[in-house]
């Protein structure tokens, strides 16, 4: 990294956080602990399985709307946003000053001031609401001193609840006026499972304002030892062969969807798979057939494949397709010389796409979040990971995954649980590194 950007990134850190009104900033954070504790225990209750995040997205709408955020709503994709804008000096000045105006699309008229605005770069804030979880699994959580359990207490209703908490120091205390830009705050759906991001991607690709996102910071769990700077990338595919089906004694020689999908398995395990650039590719769930003296009409299985390289995850979907082809066409082959021979069939869907991207060593970003944790003499240590942050990271836009404080464990299991003993620490580097963020030039 070339000197000079950590050198001012590190002087720039230094002087917000000698601010009295950023030391209290973080005196507020700490005092606010046990309302901090009841919105992630509310978060946590509300159920938010993958495509029915609704509940979760409406509640988190209100708290934004308590907290005086702007422009509160839920987008096309059910995403939770509201924006905390930068103070722009127009209270007070001559109402001339803002007459001038232009037409937006919709026809409605804008001032000047907010055709600017709308042009300036933001900083995306973002948390995932969504859960692995279906409705029926989650329970009402339970507190035990520091100790938050239940299903999605730490992924990701603490990173929620750390949103919420920068919002709410924001708005509550005189740091406003710091603010050099507008910040967004989403609440976004679609991280988990075959959710694939969509959340993300259409704040990205689709939205209104996705030109305007200049940084992107994610908060996705707890802690505050990692960064997250490169995003893993996968593939997923649902794999299906179906034939015609039969008894397994009078129908003897019909070819069976399961022997040649497991033909098909067994080539794919011959294929190499390199440990650098590091790459995976597993099969999580198979199923068909109804009966055990019966041929099956079908057999499904979901493949993910993993890999820091795309040109990886491309290489491993040509060797699955070519597998499957053949041990179709080989079972077609062989049983063609059966009488009354209707052939198999099979399909391979992807349902899932995750790319695989690098924020740059020389990135603003990474110099100020580096910045920010050599202040607060935080140990931390760069991670690779499939989260939000890949999506912004794939369209070239400068975006880390970040913890939000305390600690957790039991991810993606009914026995998850969160500890928010030291989460004031995470809070303030979150805070610390916005502060920084604006006031470093691109």
């Amino acid at each position: 990294m070339p000197e000079a950007p950590a050198t001012s990134a590190f002087q720039t850190v230094s002087q917000l956080a000698a601010l009295p009104a950023v030391h209290r900033a973080f005196q507020w954070l700490h005092l606010q602990e046990p309302r901090l504790r009841s919105w992630q225990r509310e978060i946590t209750s509300i159920p938010a399985p993958p495509f029915g995040e609704h509940a979760r997205a409406t509640w988190l709408c209100d708290q934004f709307t308590t907290l005086g955020l702007e422009d509160v709503h839920i987008d096309a994709c059910g995403n939770a946003l509201g924006w905390l804008r930068k103070q722009d000096g127009l209270d007070g000045r001559d109402d001339s000053a803002v007459i001038r105006s232009s037409v937006d699309m919709s026809g409605v008229e804008i001032s000047d001031a907010e055709v600017e605005r709308n042009s300036q770069p933001c900083t995306l804030l973002s948390a995932h609401i969504d859960t692995v979880f279906p409705a029926e699994a989650m329970r009402t959580p339970s507190e035990k001193d520091t100790f938050l359990f239940g299903p999605s207490a730490s992924d990701n209703s603490a990173g929620v609840t750390a949103m919420l908490a920068l919002a709410a120091v924001l708005r509550s205390t005189d740091l406003q006026e710091q603010i050099a830009g507008d910040i967004l705050f989403a609440g976004n759906v679609g991280e988990e499972g075959e959710g694939n991001l969509r959340g993300m991607r259409h704040l990205c690709t689709a939205s209104p304002f996705s030109h305007r996102i200049g940084a992107a910071v994610v908060l996705d769990g707890p802690g505050i030892e990692s960064i997250v700077t490169q995003g893993l990338g996968s593939r997923r595919f649902r794999v299906s062969v179906s034939g015609p089906g039969g008894h397994s004694w009078t129908d003897a020689g019909i070819p069976n969807p399961i022997l040649v999908l497991s033909a098909a398995l067994a080539e794919m395990q011959k294929v190499e798979v390199p440990r650098f650039p590091r790459t995976s590719w597993n099969v999580g769930h198979i199923e068909g057939g109804t009966a055990v003296n019966a041929i099956p009409e079908k057999v499904e299985a979901r493949i993910d494949m993993r890999s820091v390289e795309s040109t990886q995850l491309v290489r491993l979907e040509v060797a699955l397709h070519r597998a499957v082809e053949d041990a179709v066409h080989a079972a077609n082959s062989h049983a063609s010389r059966q009488p009354k021979h209707i052939p198999l069939e099979y399909s391979i869907e992807m349902i899932g796409e995750r790319p695989a991207a690098r924020l740059p060593e020389s990135a603003r970003l990474l110099a100020v979040i580096r910045a920010v944790d050599r202040h607060m003499a935080i140990r931390s240590e760069l991670r690779t990971a499939s989260t939000d942050a890949n999506i912004p990271l794939s369209l070239g836009v400068e975006a880390i995954s970040i913890g939000s404080g305390g600690s957790g464990g039991g991810m993606h299991t009914r026995e998850e649980w969160f500890d928010a003993t030291g989460r004031d620490l995470g809070l303030r580097r979150i805070l610390l590194l916005l502060l920084a963020l604006m006031q470093i030039p691109e």
